[in-house]
């Protein structure tokens, strides 16, 4: 007699949350050129086991994913990530934050320069396209400037179409290498081959502009956005920079030291010397000054703190010196709350966003479809 099989059964994402054992993260998210990006990268995300939810924000390039530790780790869902034509900085942490913003600056000055390149050798193009078609070898000329273009500025739209195509995925960067190769690869061969269509009584036209225009103008969208993404981080950034990196801690003999914020717990005693930000929350010991806290209250005038008083991380010390007793350090104080508020609210989705990821996870297809069908009637 066969023994019993064993009933196995894979703990779904409620069983993961109720039973307590999960963390959330937001990670950068990096290579997403449109909304269909953002609906595949969290798609993959979600398929990965041991990952209770996950949401994509493309507006912020930001993935927020809930997990159990025990299951996955970010690891795994950077490799995830990177199966699918991706990236995951999970590396950006506390002290890496510059990090992903010398990525994010270096990016966005790499295309800012493709985008210059391109307008200088578009614009040739299209004048000749508009108004010097003509003149001798002016489709020899066009070729030669809309050649750069397309193989090295545009570059990028083709191996992100390529990567796609190998995971059976295609997103806009599928239409721009489709509509561009074809009308460049189109006009090469009428440009070297016109008596195949003057043989059939048609004309060999070439539509070089028509390439060199349309990666010219997606790249200055891109780089509009990447700057519109930049400026929607700067609140963050500011806040941030509220937080001082080294305190003066007093030690149990009394002497003072220089040390990291990170290394604070509560129960510490910090001196706060004129004109210094206060790291942590806690409440004052010895001394007395104005403190400023119109972070936190919006008001500009200075607020007296005596032996008793609470004072709290980001707020800045006036005149006079003070010690105070850390009671909230790290992520438990005020301006840790207020960061991973904002944090939260831009990583999270509005529904008419969840609207537009529903259709842009359609639209790319449908738009081939129907180019494809257009092409059959052509035919016919």
């Amino acid at each position: 007699m066969l023994p019993n099989k064993t009933n196995f059964k894979i703990p779904s994402p409620q069983d993961l949350r109720f039973a307590g054992k999960t963390v959330k993260e937001t990670f950068p998210v990096m290579n997403m050129s449109c909304a269909s990006c953002a609906v595949r990268t969290e798609k993959i995300v979600q398929s990965v086991e041991g990952v209770v939810s996950s949401s994509v924000n493309f507006a912020t390039g930001s993935l927020t994913v809930e997990y159990n530790p025990d299951i996955t780790n970010p690891p795994a869902l950077k490799k995830s990530v990177q199966d699918g034509g991706y990236d995951l900085l999970i590396e950006n942490k506390g002290s890496k934050a510059e990090d992903l913003e010398l990525i994010t600056e270096k990016r966005y000055q790499l295309l800012k320069n493709k985008v210059i390149l391109a307008i200088i050798l578009s614009l040739p193009v299209v004048l000749i396209g508009m108004f010097f078609m003509n003149i001798p070898y002016a489709n020899e000329l066009m070729w030669l400037f809309t050649t750069p273009v397309v193989l090295w500025l545009g570059k990028d739209f083709f191996t992100n179409a390529w990567k796609q195509a190998k995971h059976r995925s295609a997103n806009m960067d599928t239409l721009v290498a489709l509509s561009t190769g074809i009308a460049y690869l189109f006009s090469v061969f009428n440009m070297l081959y016109p008596e195949f269509w003057l043989q059939r009584g048609l004309e060999a036209h070439v539509y070089f502009e028509a390439a060199a225009v349309i990666i010219t103008f997606i790249l200055l969208g891109r780089l509009l956005e990447e700057k519109a993404k930049g400026n929607t981080s700067s609140a963050i950034k500011k806040l941030m920079g509220l937080q001082p990196m080294t305190v003066t801690l007093i030690d149990s003999t009394g002497a003072e030291m220089i040390v990291a914020i990170e290394t604070l717990k509560p129960g510490d005693t910090i001196l706060v010397k004129p004109g210094e930000k206060i790291a942590v929350d806690g409440i004052l010991n010895t001394g007395s000054s104005y403190v400023d806290e119109s972070m936190l209250s919006g008001e500009a005038i200075p607020v007296l703190k005596e032996k008793g008083d609470k004072v709290f991380a980001g707020t800045i010390n006036q005149k006079g010196s003070f010690r105070f007793r850390a009671l909230k350090v790290g992520k438990d104080t005020a301006l840790a709350r207020i960061i991973k508020a904002v944090q939260d609210a831009q990583g999270s989705k509005a529904p008419v966003q969840k609207l537009v990821d529903k259709i842009a996870s359609v639209f790319v297809p449908i738009v081939i479809v129907i180019s494809i069908l257009t092409f059959v009637l052509w035919l016919m």
